[in-house]
């Protein structure tokens, strides 16, 4: 697929014209760079090869391999599946949580992952991009945890960011520390211990 460069002010181009084809095909490319080889190997000439864009387009608009992994990981919070409602917040915290398994066990976004965890660890733009990413994630998802307070299911005062990130931070911690298979009785469990210590006030804000 072939794509023309871009005017020099992107931001004139309506959405879903060339533009945006640019941005879908680079950040496709990018993507897969970071699954194969991760973000040390993460250079923009071979990116523009990939998307089969020119290179001046690439640095143009993203500049630095940080700026291209702050733009995907953008795109990747704009894409992501919208929050479930099932009535109970045991319902809502396993469907995250099994959310994040099957992306996190898909072989390329699992990749992909790991690729920009470990960026973020050294870069600080890129930790900053990996920070926002799940800011928007979790702000996506903790209405359930006020919906579910307001049901009586835990305590008032209960911190809806923390129950979140409660409900996902053991399948990211077995993706990263253990070879054991990220599967969906892991993803139950981590929903399970995190709506018990919700409902027993393991989450309540200190005054």
């Amino acid at each position: 697929m072939e794509f023309a460069e871009v005017e020099s002010d992107p931001g004139t181009v309506r959405p879903g014209g060339r533009t945006a084809r640019v941005r879908a095909a680079v950040l496709r490319a990018a993507a897969d760079v970071l699954a194969e080889q991760g973000f040390a190997h993460l250079d923009l000439a071979d990116v523009a090869r990939r998307a089969e864009v020119g290179k001046t387009t690439v640095y143009r608009r993203w500049g630095t391999a940080t700026g291209l992994v702050t733009d995907l990981l953008l795109d990747m919070a704009e894409q992501s599946v919208p929050r479930t409602e099932t009535g109970s917040l045991l319902g809502d915290l396993r469907a995250n949580a099994r959310l994040v398994q099957r992306t996190l066990a898909d072989p390329r976004q699992g990749a992909l992952f790991k690729a920009v965890i470990a960026a973020a660890t050294c870069d600080p733009k890129a930790a900053q991009a990996l920070h926002g990413f799940y800011t928007v994630r979790v702000e996506e998802w903790a209405p359930c945890v006020e919906q579910a307070a307001a049901r009586g299911e835990v305590p008032e005062g209960t911190d809806p960011h923390e129950v979140i990130r409660a409900a996902s931070a053991p399948l990211y911690h077995r993706l990263l520390t253990t070879a054991l298979p990220l599967d969906e009785a892991a993803a139950d469990r981590a929903a399970t211990a995190a709506a018990t210590a919700a409902r027993a006030g393991a989450y309540v804000r200190e005054p």
